[in-house]
């Protein structure tokens, strides 16, 4: 029945527009979205600077599923379902911590960082132990940032890590280190916090922080750039070029995006003022105006990475109308809080933008509520919205088992 729904919400979607109104709101349709998207496909989960010790862990829930990021022994990277083997607890209840070992906070089993369960109180003599390891989920390192898959076979990720390697790696991400962390939750389905990001149709009249420094048009050759842009661009393009560090979109078909894009002219850093946001630079830089390496994959993460900083966006749906965003803002690892950053300059762009979104988000989903919602057209700059609507209903066709061509409309 759920799958019959699918294909006929899909045969009423119209290439261009908004999606259909049940897949915005209707918790049935998240529950499809979770299965077809959020447990077959590559999750961003946090930066490896984030647990930077053996024993350090961090935890996520991915719909029903809690899963826990720890660092092993050896200094690898492990992920596993958040669920003891004994009666199905959740080990690990904190957001974030260290462990020698993971100990079941309801019965006592003990398990060892690569998931072996190495105690077992009161089992019975002859009681197998190599059985009732911890359920392993598949990880990936990417640039120094851990993305999680839940699915028995997960899809490949060489396109995405060939495509943003030579964007990312020169800001050496191993690097760095946590200056703060923001996680707030939008009363909005999560394609629309997604959806909200992926334009900026709607930045001069709701970002004014953001438009200090960042520029809004999302290509170097968009026809709608005045000449000064341009001029920008031929500019900051050479200094780029001279440097070895890419900038041309990299073909991500619908899958990810990964551009370097300059700042307004006389900004370097997404600050208040469009100033350094750290005097200690990322890497090796020496060149403080390296632009914004914008860096989006599908179907939860966004990032930027800068000469000074690097900013990581996660999100993960809580049910139709809830979404958690989290916000991590990473510097060079040897940079000094008060010396070389301040938190307040360093993050108050983005947690002014990231409150801003969250209400638009917001408003957009009690809009989409009311019986009068149609989908509407995307503006030649929501182009973005078209690769993610697109990828979407991709997922949903072959979740629901119907060929997607069937339902590309006239």
């Amino acid at each position: 029945m759920q799958k019959e729904r699918i294909a006929d919400l899909l045969s009423q979607r119209k290439p261009g527009y908004s999606l259909p109104r049940d897949f915005y709101v209707d918790e049935d349709m998240f529950r499809a979205d979770m299965k077809a998207v959020y447990e077959t496909d590559w999750l961003f989960a946090c930066s490896v600077t984030e647990i930077p010790r053996p024993g350090d862990y961090l935890t996520l829930q991915v719909g029903d599923n809690p899963v826990v990021v720890l660092r092993n022994r050896d200094g690898g990277i492990s992920a596993f379902h958040n669920t003891c083997r004994h009666r199905g607890s959740k080990l690990c209840l904190k957001d974030k911590g260290r462990a020698n070992r993971l100990v079941c906070p309801y019965h006592q089993w003990v398990y060892e960082l690569d998931g072996s369960l190495i105690h077992a109180r009161q089992m019975p003599e002859g009681f197998d132990t190599t059985q009732h390891s911890l359920t392993p989920v598949h990880v990936e390192l990417v640039c120094g940032m851990v993305y999680i898959c839940l699915a028995d076979t997960p899809p490949s990720l060489h396109r995405f890590r060939a495509g943003v390697t030579p964007y990312i790696a020169p800001h050496m991400p191993d690097r760095t280190k946590v200056a703060f962390t923001s996680t707030i939750v939008e009363e909005a389905n999560w394609k629309l916090v997604i959806e909200n990001n992926r334009e900026c149709y709607h930045c001069a009249a709701n970002h004014p922080e953001l438009l200090v420094s960042m520029v809004e048009f999302a290509l170097p050759d968009d026809p709608q750039v005045a000449g000064r842009f341009q001029a920008l661009m031929d500019r900051s393009t050479s200094r780029w070029d001279a440097l070895g560090l890419p900038h041309q979109p990299a073909d991500g078909g619908n899958e990810f995006r990964c551009i370097r894009l300059p700042f307004n002219e006389n900004c370097i850093s997404f600050t208040m003022d469009g100033t350094s946001a750290c005097k200690k630079l990322l890497a090796d830089f020496t060149e403080p105006d390296l632009g914004s390496v914008r860096m989006f994959r599908v179907p939860n993460n966004w990032n930027h990475f800068l000469s000074d900083h690097i900013i990581h966006f996660r999100v993960l749906p809580i049910s139709a109308n809830r979404t958690e965003l989290r916000t991590t803002w990473l510097v060079h690892e040897d940079a000094v809080e008060g010396v070389d950053y301040d938190v307040e300059h360093l993050t108050a762009v983005w947690l002014a933008t990231n409150s801003e979104d969250g209400e638009l988000a917001e408003n957009n989903h009690l809009g989409i509520l009311s019986r009068a919602y149609r989908p509407g057209p995307y503006a030649p700059s929501e182009f973005m919205l078209n690769h993610f609507t697109d990828w979407y209903a991709g997922k949903m066709a072959e979740y629901a088992g119907v060929r997607q061509t069937q339902f590309a409309a006239e």
